[in-house]
């Protein structure tokens, strides 16, 4: 009998121990397999932030100021409202229609039969061509905001340009960001200051063509005409009696209704980075 209690008393033991050790066991690599998932979720740093390139391509109302203190084109005021990932190459130029810019020194001072501007050259400028170098221009990520319908609207070459044409070379431009994996962004042209009475109106042409083309390609577009009419009737602009040398009027235009002061700049500027906000553009993440 003793000896039969040592047996039974020496097998408790023994099962009771590789009960231990086996929960041991598990819980070890239980708590090994919650670490290696925490590690995992948690890396040890974020990525950092894609650099992006904003080329602006336009007339003078976007274009950097000369020597001049009048006019300041909104693009040059438009790099300060992105942080330092973000570099705006603004390549508008005053006087430009969108076909002058895109064949500066090929467009002749003849129209056609076909009531547009003959091309002596179908060669581009050499702004637009350094746009499309595939190691300095455009890249994948960057973005391309298009500008025009000031200039095109002249009924003389060179400067003209018909409705068809312009959707044409708009198109062209898109395409082309496109085609680089870059984002384009066209914007109906800005407006200058006309006043019905009491209220700032419209005077700009190519809205509808830019639309269309924003639709036919997907691009977003910025109604810059409505949201620059609507800040002139927020600010009380109108009626205006032509003096530019003073007042609200004259701390934001130049004395030709058109072009923009340096605080004018900053506002329309400011129209078109809220409205790649509104849009939600991926842009807007760079945006202070």
């Amino acid at each position: 009998m003793k000896n039969l209690r040592t047996v039974i008393t020496t097998a408790l033991v023994i099962a009771l121990s590789s009960l231990g050790l086996s929960a041991a066991t598990a819980a070890d690599s239980t708590a090994t397999r919650c670490a290696g998932t925490a590690g995992a979720a948690a890396p040890a740093h974020r990525a950092a932030a894609q650099p992006v390139t904003v080329w602006l391509a336009g007339d003078s109302t976007m274009a950097n100021p000369g020597s001049a203190r009048c006019p300041v084109g909104w693009g040059s005021q438009f790099d300060a409202l992105f942080n330092a990932d973000v570099t705006v190459r603004n390549q508008a130029v005053g006087g430009r229609s969108i076909q002058t810019w895109l064949y500066e020194g090929n467009v002749s001072g003849t129209m056609g039969s076909d009531g547009e501007c003959r091309l002596t050259s179908n060669s581009y400028s050499s702004r637009w061509q350094a746009m499309l170098n595939a190691s300095t221009g455009m890249k994948a990520g960057d973005y391309l905001f298009i500008q025009f319908g000031i200039n095109d609207s002249s009924s003389t070459c060179p400067r003209h340009v018909g409705p068809a044409r312009y959707r044409q070379l708009m198109t062209t431009m898109v395409q082309a960001a496109l085609a680089r994996g870059a984002h384009p962004v066209l914007l109906t042209p800005v407006a200058a200051i006309t006043c019905s009475g009491s209220t700032a109106t419209k005077n700009r042409g190519f809205v509808n063509e830019t639309f269309a083309v924003g639709s036919a390609t997907r691009a977003p577009v910025v109604d810059l005409q409505s949201l620059s009419v609507s800040l002139y009737n927020s600010l009380r602009f109108c009626p205006h009696n032509g003096d530019f040398g003073s007042g609200p009027v004259g701390a934001f235009f130049c004395n030709d209704r058109t072009h923009f002061e340096t605080y004018g700049a900053q506002r329309i500027a400011s129209l078109v980075a809220g409205d790649v906000r509104r849009q939600n553009l991926a842009l807007a993440a760079y945006l202070r």
